[in-house]
Order: C-alpha cells, then structure tokens, then sequence
C-alpha cells in the first residue's frame, strides 16, 4: 500500500472515530431530552395525585396542565389482590410481581418500558392509599403510562441521519485526505525521482527544488547538501584516480631511463671484450651511481604514496627541533654550502618523520642549487619555515608548476635529483593544512616557504618553550 493511501486510510479512520463518538454522544443526549420529557410528565401527575384531592375510587386521578404535557393517555388502578381498575385509555396495561409489590407496600415508585399490543409505553408505578366504600383500602398502586412511538420514530429518523453523516465525513475525509497527501507528498515523490534518475545515470548533479520551509523542505534540502557532499567526493575520488594514474605513467617514464641505462651497462660488463681497467671502473661507478639514482626514485615513489594515505594518529611536534636536526644532516652532506639558522620555539601537530622528510627536501633543494662557498638561510617562526638559497633562482615560467611530480625546471635539468622532492614538500604541507609556495628573493636566489598552523614564539615563551639548541 503507497504512503498516499496510508494517509488517506489513516485521515478517514481519525475523521470516522471522532463523527461515530460525536453521534453517540448526540443520540444519548437527544433521546435523554425527549425520554425525559415523557418521565418529567409522568412524575409530575404522580405528584399531583400523591399531593391533590384524590382518595377515593370513584375519583379520577388528578391530570397536569397540557404546557407541562398534560395527563397521561393510559391510567389503571391496581389492587394489592391484583385486581386492576381501568381508569382511562382502552389498553390494558400489564400486572407483573413488581407492580404488586408497589401495590402491596413493599416497593417503592418505579418507571419502566413496555411493550403492549405493538405500543412502546413508558410507564410509572406509584403507590396510593384510597377509600373504596367509605373503608380505606391501606395501599394500591397507580399505573400511568404514556406512549413512546413518537419518540421512538424521531430517534429512528435520527439514527439514520447520523448513520449517513458518519458515512459521509469518513468518505469526505478520505478523499481530502488522499487530495492533501497528494500535495504533500508531491516533494517525496520529487525526492524518489531525482534518487531513481541519479541511480540510472550516475548524475549527482541534480538538486531538488524547496518549496517550503517545514519538514519537507528541510528533507529536500539535507537531500541537497548530500547530493553535493557526494559530488564533492566523487570529484575527489576522481581526481584521486587520475593522480595516482598519472604518476603511474610518469613512474614507468621516468624509471624507464635509469633502468634501460643500468642495464646496458651491465650488459656491457658481462660481454667483457677488450675492455680497459679504466673503462670497466667508469662502467662501474655509472652502475652505482645509477642503482643510486634508482634507489632514490623509488623511495620517494614510496614516500608520496604513503603521503596520500589518511592520517590515523599526530602528536605535537618541535618543529624548530626537526629543523635544527635536519640542517646539521644537510650540513654533513653538502659541505660547500653555509647553512646560517634563525629558529624560534614552534609547535606543530603532525607526524614527525613526514615534516622532517619535507624539511630535508627543501634543505637538499636549496643545497644543489647554490654555488660553492654559497649560503642558505633557514629560518621557523609563528608562519612556519623558510628556506632561501642564492642561486640562480626559478624560471618565471616554471614557477608555477615546480611542485608538480617530475617536474624538473629549466635551471634544474643538469643536476641531479628525481623530481619528486618538491611535490613531496607540497604533499606534506596539505596534509598538515598547510601550504608550500615558491618564489624568487628580489636580490636572487630562490625562497621556498613551508607554511604551518603553528604556535608562535610568544605563546611558546608563555608556556615554557626554549629555542632549540643549534647542532654542530
């Protein structure tokens, strides 16, 4: 069954409960009025023979005004021998146990309904004390009745009418309620098509229109936000798709060189020939150097496949610690280079081995690309990290893609490196939600910045923080 015809079902049942109780309640309350109407007479003749000048036989029973329903129709007199005396009416009302128990004293006044030759009576037993023959006869009861048919008819008529309006507010609920689901529903619908369209042809560009701002509207627009989430992840899943592709292909590209060049080399080597002492160790130095050069791209391969996994768990990390660390490796290994250091206390919340992967990518950076006796200026502080050689500086051209993978600018192509090292930098500075910009220092050489969320100098003076120690 469609929510439509659920709502329709459940407006009628809810419309039908509450016209079956309000007929009821108008049906008890109506035949109380008119039933009492029929009592108020009877009790009010009573009282006028109980309270009136009426004690002897051959009297007739004392009637009421015709505004308060004027005297009953039927009247008996019943002895307690059980002997009757038809006083008015031609319809012998019947005597049963309890009219002669009032007859006799033993019961009190009564009303009841009867039923005699196909008339619906009301009637009212009263005991009376009466003179019959100048001796008083100690008790008797008088029966006054009067009929209900009329009654009787106004409450069929009103049954029916009730009955047929009962019948027609549940159908007219039903079918304004199934009208009113109709418009109501009218967005679920548009919700149940847009998800069967996206189902079908895989377009999470879809969104639903608002109409209004109630549960509905706030259904179509959470139905909105989750449509643009998953867009948003599916481009980011594309995009992740196409990345790891492309350095797929630009692996095999670039590691088709070294390997082709490693290999012939050894081929060389293996054929023998006449081959001179200094060409075999020039042929064998080009091997290490270049098992060397293969060792180094497929680490950093590793490295920025690693970089793209999620990270699970960080701690605070010293950044200006790491720092001070890496520049005295960088030292030891490029010893025509001056390393001069300005480091301020800085934590940053990350992974230890990744910042200390990218600092020492941008040290070895600086290191290649400055002269002999040259000198590269470090420096942390609340924005981060800089680095800044005095070399030849970056291409304007290929400023803006120098932390693309492989990528290998105009002034970097006769040294030695992979091409990864500055996408590694890139890498890195995202993944802690930051950012790694280039650019060329006004008086020459290249300034690369490691931009971090970090804590500054200050508020690591304010708790406690020491600069880090300067390595030899």
């Amino acid at each position: 069954m469609t929510l439509r015809k659920r709502i329709a079902l459940v407006a009628a049942a809810a419309v039908g409960v509450v016209l079956v109780l309000a007929a009821v309640v108008c049906y008890a309350y109506i035949r109380g009025q008119l039933r009492g109407q029929v009592d108020n007479a009877l009790i009010a003749q009573e009282f006028a023979a109980q309270h009136g000048d009426f004690h002897a036989l051959d009297q007739p029973v004392p009637g009421i005004p015709p505004k308060v329903g004027g005297p009953a129709q039927y009247v008996e007199i019943v002895f307690a021998n059980g002997t009757a005396e038809q006083q008015q009416g031609d319809v012998s009302l019947p005597i049963d146990n309890h009219v002669l128990a009032v007859a006799n004293g033993t019961a009190g006044a009564y009303l009841a309904d009867v039923h005699v030759g196909g008339s619906h009576l009301r009637v009212l037993v009263f005991p009376v004390s009466l003179l019959v023959g100048g001796q008083q006869v100690e008790s008797a009861a008088i029966v006054l009745a009067r009929p209900l048919d009329s009654v009787d008819h106004v409450l069929s008529n009103l049954r029916l009418t009730l009955a047929l309006l009962c019948l027609g507010g549940v159908a007219l609920a039903a079918a304004l309620g199934r009208l009113a689901a109709r418009r109501v529903l009218a967005p679920l619908a548009e919700v149940t098509e847009t998800a069967h369209q996206i189902g079908e042809t895989d377009d999470l560009s879809r969104r639903l229109a608002i109409h209004a701002d109630d549960e509905v509207g706030q259904l179509a627009r959470r139905f909105n936000a989750m449509l643009e989430r998953l867009e948003a992840s599916r481009a980011a899943l594309d995009d992740s798709v196409r990345a790891q592709r492309q350095l797929v292909a630009d692996a095999s590209h670039e590691l088709r060189t070294p390997v082709t060049s490693l290999r012939t080399n050894i081929e060389v080597l293996l054929e023998g020939g006449e081959l001179s002492e200094e060409d075999r160790d020039r042929l064998l130095r080009d091997v290490v150097e270049q098992s060397e050069e293969l060792s180094a791209l497929v680490g950093d391969l590793i490295e920025l496949a690693r970089g793209d996994q999620p990270v699970d768990s960080t701690e605070d990390v010293r950044l200006d610690r790491i720092v001070a660390e890496s520049v005295a490796w960088a030292r030891r290994n490029a010893p025509h280079v001056g390393f001069e250091t300005a480091l301020e206390p800085a934590i940053v919340e990350g992974l230890p081995e990744r910042l200390a992967r990218a600092v020492n990518n941008l040290l070895d950076n600086a290191a290649r690309h400055s002269p002999a006796g040259g000198t590269v200026e470090v420096s942390v502080d609340a924005n981060g990290m800089r680095v800044r050689d005095h070399g030849t500086g970056i291409d304007e051209q290929d400023l803006p893609y120098v932390f693309d993978r492989f990528f290998r600018g105009a002034n970097s192509r006769g040294t030695q490196g992979s091409g990864l090292g500055l996408a590694i930098v890139n890498q890195v500075a995202r993944q802690h939600r930051g950012s790694a910009t280039a650019a060329n220092a006004p008086d020459g050489g290249a300034l690369f910045t490691l931009h971090l969320p970090t804590i500054s100098a200050a508020d690591g003076a304010a708790i406690g923080l020491e600069p880090a120690a300067e390595v030899p």
